[in-house]
């Protein structure tokens, strides 16, 4: 069984910008920069047959490249803990389409539809451990966070291995953006 998830994977000068934003909330684990990317599908285990068949659905997309733009910061909540502190993304039609396609393209090759509405981000910090009032703190204090734009002109398929600490996330295909 392999791990998969789609994603877009951001420039170093993002990344570098992102780690800026990390520390100061005790508890916190805070994601690697290495491993920051906007997940467009999580996948999950499938039998490498499976892993064939999603990369050749994935070759198959057809979209053209646009420009992303990171912007505020956000937590989610699972069970009424602040579970995920994370860096939102402009909503683009180029995104969603994107995103859309491959959703339909996983589908096609039998992967149950999911169940959660897109909601790009990138996750910075889980959270599960730290008070919600610093949280609440640092939200606020970096709410006005902005990157600017950069040109995304692909999409990666990643598989995930979990460590002990953390995941470590290999780009196994990368399918390019083409007008």
């Amino acid at each position: 069984m392999i791990r998969l998830f789609v994603a877009l994977a951001l420039p170093p000068a993002i990344k570098d910008q992102l780690a800026e934003l990390s520390g100061g909330i005790p508890g916190a684990r805070w994601v690697p920069p290495e491993n920051y990317h906007l997940t467009l599908r999580f996948i999950g285990e499938v039998e490498s047959w499976q892993a064939q068949d999603v990369d050749d659905a994935l070759a198959n997309i057809r979209a053209r490249p646009f420009e992303l733009s990171l912007r505020g910061l956000g937590t989610f909540e699972k069970a009424g803990r602040i579970s995920a502190l994370w860096v939102g993304v402009e909503k683009t039609e180029a995104l969603a389409f994107l995103q859309a396609k491959v959703e339909t393209a996983l589908q096609r090759v039998g992967l149950e539809p999911e169940r959660k509405r897109f909601a790009p981000h990138v996750t910075l910090a889980r959270t599960d451990r730290a008070p919600p009032d610093k949280l609440i703190e640092f939200v606020q204090a970096h709410n006005l966070f902005r990157a600017p734009p950069v040109p995304i002109e692909s999409f990666t398929l990643y598989s995930s291995l979990l460590g002990k600490e953390q995941a470590f996330y290999v780009p196994e295909v990368e399918y390019a953006l083409a007008a």
